[in-house]
């Protein structure tokens, strides 16, 4: 079916695919997709239309047609689908299909938009101009319905008309897609947010004389998820609990698996498990909740009695939080009874230590991320010495509560050069007269 249109020229063999093209370099137009696809978006960039119809004759002509630039819209053509899964390449920018084509697997006129569904799934980011009879609105209407860009009449087109009508498919499919695109971005902040609000918890301390303070940086590029997690909670005798934990791994089961552990941690210290029961049955669900049997998690839980003077420690693989004093150098606390990670030795015990904290005091749990950051361009790494060396210039110098976070986490990060590699969880408790 060729279109009659005036201003007629033959397409040339080497855009309806029948031969290769060569370029100013010498390669093949096999070559030219790649290069060309870097610019797809650039409106300075000649359009090139992917014309499919059915002409027995082989005798296919279009009219010259420009660009809004002037410059020659390029033509390719194919007989059939199956050719048009070939020439369909990443430097096309619309496609001219003519509706009166048979889709695959069809018989007659099975449905007669089949041919158009057909190229939507075959193309979903081209533009689709469908090429109807002439007074088969409906047909037209319809097609746009189902996604295409436009319709044209096969009778009425000049070569100005398909020029412009090119052009504002290509413009359309470029805003529905950014539009599509906007509406994904604002539907995965919203599922992010969601995620967060499970990953980083309000801290239950109502009627606490504690502050509160956190920060969480996922590592790298990541989004807001990570296996870092941590929770805070008073119970109704005075007691305040607080963990911090991290799962290994950084992907969305392990953020998933960490937010299992620390809803389970909340819902158990609020029945009143502490220590190394509440160790125990956490054990319990991470095994029945990992998706690998290698997944471990390392915790550390500190219980702050009521008059805040002395707290109980368990390590569970975790590193030991540091304390910092009025009128004392900051210090980890004794790690000696540390026991092994969550999921690693089936029927392991985590010992509880007694710690003396004292009148006034800030109290820093952090997961390894913190420590775990290379410093300069070698090999050698923060650590919790270098750590402990941080805070106290820091505390020096002044800072505290969510400052002194802030500055710890930029500081680890501007030591490593850049985006840590691992997640960073640090809580900080503090207690003042």
């Amino acid at each position: 079916m060729p279109v009659p249109i005036p201003r007629q020229r033959a397409i040339p063999a080497v855009e309806s695919g029948q031969a290769p093209a060569a370029s100013p370099g010498g390669s093949s137009m096999e070559e030219a997709p790649r290069k060309e696809s870097k610019v797809e978006n650039n409106t300075h960039t000649s359009l090139t239309l992917l014309l499919i119809e059915d002409d027995p004759g082989g005798a296919t002509v279009v009219p010259e047609m420009l660009d809004a630039a002037g410059k020659p819209i390029r033509v390719r053509t194919a007989r059939n689908l199956t050719e048009a899964g070939r020439l369909l390449t990443d430097d096309v920018h619309c496609i001219l299909l003519d509706l009166a084509l048979p889709a695959p697997g069809t018989a007659g006129d099975a449905d007669e938009l089949g041919v158009l569904k057909h190229v939507l799934e075959l193309a979903p980011r081209h533009a689709v101009l469908a090429l109807t009879a002439s007074g088969d609105a409906e047909r037209g209407a319809e097609a746009v319905r189902v996604g295409a860009q436009d319709y044209l009449f096969r009778d009425e087109l000049d070569g100005r008309l398909l020029s412009r009508a090119i052009r504002y498919a290509v413009e359309r499919k470029r805003s529905d897609t950014a539009e599509r695109r906007l509406a994904e971005g604002r539907l995965r902040a919203q599922e992010n947010r969601r995620l967060e609000r499970g990953l980083l918890p309000t801290p239950l301390l109502e009627g606490s004389s504690l502050r509160f303070a956190a920060r969480y940086r996922p590592g790298r590029s990541r989004a807001l998820l990570g296996g870092d997690f941590y929770d805070v909670v008073r119970t109704a005798d005075g007691t305040v609990h607080a963990m911090i934990g991290d799962v290994c791994g950084h992907g969305p089961d392990e953020a998933a698996l960490g937010v299992e552990l620390r809803i389970a941690w909340r819902a158990l210290t609020l029945a009143g498990l502490c220590g190394d029961e509440l160790l125990g049955t956490l054990q319990q669900v991470l095994e029945h909740e990992r998706a690998d049997d290698e997944i471990f998690a390392t915790l550390c839980t500190v219980d702050i009695a009521p008059d805040g003077r002395r707290a109980g420690l368990c390590l569970a693989g975790h590193p030991s939080p540091l304390l910092a004093r009025p009128g004392r150098a900051a210090r980890l606390l004794p790690y000696d009874n540390n026991g092994p990670a969550l999921g690693l030795l089936p029927g392991a015990r985590w010992p509880r230590m007694q710690v003396e904290l004292g009148a006034e005091w800030s109290l820093m749990l952090y997961t390894d991320g913190l420590i775990e950051g290379r410093i300069g361009e070698g090999r050698e790494r923060l650590g919790q010495d270098g750590m402990v060396q941080m805070v106290r210039r820091q505390l020096a110098e002044g800072l505290r509560g969510e400052a002194l976070l802030r500055a710890a986490v930029n500081e680890v990060r501007n030591l490593n050069g850049g985006e840590l590699a691992d997640d960073v969880a640090v809580l900080l408790l503090d207690r003042t007269t």
